[in-house]
């Protein structure tokens, strides 16, 4: 589930870069081929998995009732449309740099892009063929639930942290400052519907062998 990108053997534990994408393709190239079948191995000696289960029925009805909405609904904007708006947003909004403004402003107008979207959203095609355009609009419907989370979680995030940025949380030479004390722990939402109604389940990071410290370049 993760190859190249977390590997150390040649940049260190803690590198990510250009040399953790060269890692990467390495890894992918020689090393996945080997490693991923074992991996799976067990799994895959289970054999075919069951589908009579109400669980099942319910998913198939759920993914084939989205599908039929996307070919029949009669909407004026491309899938594209929307995945540029919410792509725009998360630029503007939910990138590297956030404050509390923008991702409050954020979650809104996301979700103002996913009601249009599920009242306006026009697909070309057929169900029952080839249809890339069907196969979008399926990845974009999560994609405006993703973005809306993923400003909620940053929202909620009150410091600043790797690739996190809270602009009202610097030190006083404009460095990430770090609240270890409140946010020592590895978040996970739990799904009920809508993002916004997303429950928060907090993992906390317990550090025995090594003392949390912040790093810095200077």
């Amino acid at each position: 589930y993760c190859i190249g990108e977390a590997n150390f053997s040649d940049h260190g534990a803690n590198r990510l870069g250009a040399s953790a994408l060269m890692q990467g393709l390495a890894d992918g190239y020689f090393v996945l081929p080997y490693t991923i079948g074992d991996y799976l191995a067990d799994d895959i000696r289970t054999g075919k998995i069951k589908t009579d289960s109400p669980e099942f029925d319910e998913a198939e009805k759920s993914v084939k009732s989205q599908l039929e909405f996307f070919i029949t609904n009669k909407g004026t904007h491309t899938v594209d449309y929307y995945h540029k708006k919410l792509g725009l947003v998360m630029w503007n909004k939910v990138g590297m740099a956030r404050n509390e403004k923008g991702l409050k402003e954020a979650i809104t107008e996301i979700q103002e892009i996913r009601d249009d979207f599920w009242k306006n959203v026009k697909v070309p095609g057929s169900l029952n063929e080839f249809n890339q355009e069907l196969e979008k609009a399926g990845r974009v419907a999560d994609f405006l639930e993703l973005g809306e989370l993923f400003a909620k979680d940053a929202l909620e995030r009150e410091e600043s942290c790797g690739g996190h940025f809270r602009e009202e949380h610097v030190t006083e030479d404009g460095e990430a400052k770090r609240d270890d004390a409140n946010f020592a722990y590895v978040a996970a939402w739990e799904y009920t519907g809508k993002p916004s109604e997303a429950i928060l389940h907090k993992e906390q990071l317990e550090f025995k062998d090594i003392e949390l410290k912040t790093r810095s370049y200077k």
